[in-house]
């Protein structure tokens, strides 16, 4: 009887590792997070690296970005054919890097740093999905998440520097799901190896008005001129793609 109950315990296990088809093999998949492409020739207004951390746009005005955070939750891969990743039924097609809320530093420069990584199962995801998240007081692990993060309170993103050589620091509440299309989609195989992704945000849009002139980040803080515009700014400024080399341009 033993030997029987060995020998049935032997197989259960050989089951569960044998491989039967593709959602069997895994893959390493990472997220990285940049704010510049690679560098080209330079456009009037467009940004200039003055130093390691310091990003600056020169124009009329001088705007210079020392510090861009910000809270995102639910970080997640959408295969292809899933409709929303937020809904029971397509659920386990969604593989989850990070539930959050985490903060994110943003690199500034020409950084590409990795924040998240996840072991995937192999095949074809056209979507990265996350949240630009506002910490809420009634959620538990929001509540967590504030104490270790006081600053961030009701807070989603928060950009410290120099504006006309005047220190400010803008916040903003916005609280968006992205969904940021991978185009074409990323092939996931189990020869794969390590495959990066690197969401880049073009922070260098998100003090401008339509002109393209400069604003002053503290008037685009809650209840300023130029909230709406610099929240829309932000929300319109985030794309993602393979990027293997970790460049900062699509592979």
């Amino acid at each position: 009887m033993k030997r029987l109950i060995l020998a049935m315990l032997v197989a259960i296990a050989a089951a569960c590792t044998t491989t039967n088809g593709p959602d069997s093999e895994f893959a390493n998949v990472q997220v990285s997070f940049a704010t510049q492409r690679p560098a080209g020739p330079l456009a009037s207004g467009a940004f200039l690296s003055r130093a390691a951390g310091d990003t600056i746009i020169t124009g009329t005005d001088t705007l210079v970005i020392d510090r861009v955070q910000v809270v995102l939750r639910e970080i997640e891969l959408k295969r292809v054919a899933t409709t929303d990743c937020d809904s029971a039924a397509d659920e386990d097609a969604c593989e989850r890097f990070e539930t959050g809320p985490v903060l994110v530093d943003l690199p500034l420069g020409s950084t590409v740093q990795q924040k998240f990584a996840v072991n995937v199962p192999v095949g074809s995801y056209n979507e990265i999905e996350f949240d630009i998240h506002k910490p809420d007081d009634d959620d538990p692990s929001d509540q967590v998440f504030i104490a270790n993060n006081p600053t961030f309170a009701a807070i989603s993103i928060r950009v410290t520097g120099t504006f006309n050589d005047t220190a400010y620091v803008y916040t903003s509440d916005l609280n968006v799901q992205q969904e940021l299309a991978l185009v074409p989609a990323l092939e996931i195989t189990d020869m794969t190896g390590a495959t990066n992704l690197t969401v880049l945000v073009d922070i260098d849009s998100w003090f401008r008005n339509a002109s393209g002139a400069v604003v002053d980040p503290t008037s685009a803080n809650k209840g300023g001129p130029n909230e709406n515009l610099v929240k829309e700014n932000i929300k319109n400024s985030v794309e993602a793609f393979e990027d293997d080399d970790r460049d900062g341009a699509e592979d």
